[in-house]
């Protein structure tokens, strides 16, 4: 078990899905006071019953729409009331494995589902940041953790906005690490490969993950567990002298 973990009240965004409910648990295992945060309430609201008996009933579900800066700032004050303080935020919380998009080439993309994406993908990540800055800043401690995609590292053809999306991520965490470093909070990111997150995955979305297990050195289809070794080695002092860099967990497909 990552240690130092305990008693940390950390923000999954997503967390009521996929590889979110896989970090909740996670997080939970190493005794942390988890928040599932979840733009599907009733999703969050499971996610914090199951993993409530590993924190002693300290996990907490909040509905938020990452979109939505209102809804950010009311998700960080139900947090902060609750259990005082925020030391970790993870921003997971995008739309691919759960929404469907368009997978097809640029000029079939619908403009309005490009500004959708980018919505949540990278607007999400502002305003959850500016939602628990102040907090932290206070605290002159913290961990920002968010999900970019190896795609942005090595390209895919279809989905150019969600692609983009992933690249903005990267740029978003170098930046806002020389903003936030003078007040001791590290901003990092992870780019895991092609995860089958699906809870009910259909066989051509097994197809697909199984298609690229031959890019990687590690032959095998990448799990949502396959993340949470790193995600808890971020959100833990081990990595308090790591800030602004983008940690590729994908099993080898990119090497860097």
């Amino acid at each position: 078990m990552i240690e130092g973990l305990k008693d940390k009240v950390v923000i999954v965004t997503g967390g009521g899905h996929g590889i979110g409910k896989a970090y909740c648990a996670g997080f939970a295992g190493a005794g942390a006071r988890v928040v599932p945060a979840d733009i599907d309430g009733p999703a969050a609201e499971r996610v914090a019953a199951e993993v409530g008996g590993k924190t002693e009933g300290r996990a907490m579900a909040v509905r938020v729409d990452v979109a939505d800066e209102e809804s950010t700032k009311k998700m960080a004050a139900a947090v902060v009331e609750r259990f005082g303080r925020i030391d970790v935020l993870v921003n997971n919380a995008a739309i691919f494995a759960t929404i469907p998009i368009n997978r097809g080439g640029i000029e079939s993309l619908d403009p309005k589902e490009w500004d959708r994406l980018m919505a949540v993908n990278l607007k999400g990540l502002f305003f959850c940041v500016r939602a628990v800055l102040p907090t932290m800043r206070a605290q002159k401690s913290g961990k920002i953790i968010s999900i970019s995609s190896g795609t942005a590292l090595s390209g895919s053809p279809g989905r150019i906005h969600y692609v983009t999306s992933k690249a903005g991520v990267i740029g978003f965490t170098r930046t806002l690490a020389r903003e936030v470093g003078g007040d001791n909070i590290q901003v990092n990111a992870i780019a895991p490969g092609s995860t089958l997150s699906e809870e009910n995955p259909s066989e051509e979305i097994i197809r697909f993950r199984q298609a690229r297990v031959g890019d990687r050195a590690l032959k095998r289809v990448q799990m949502p567990q396959d993340l949470v070794g790193a995600m808890l080695f971020l959100a833990s002092p081990l990595s308090d002298f790591m800030t602004g860099q983008t940690l590729s967990v994908d099993g080898g497909a990119n090497m860097l």
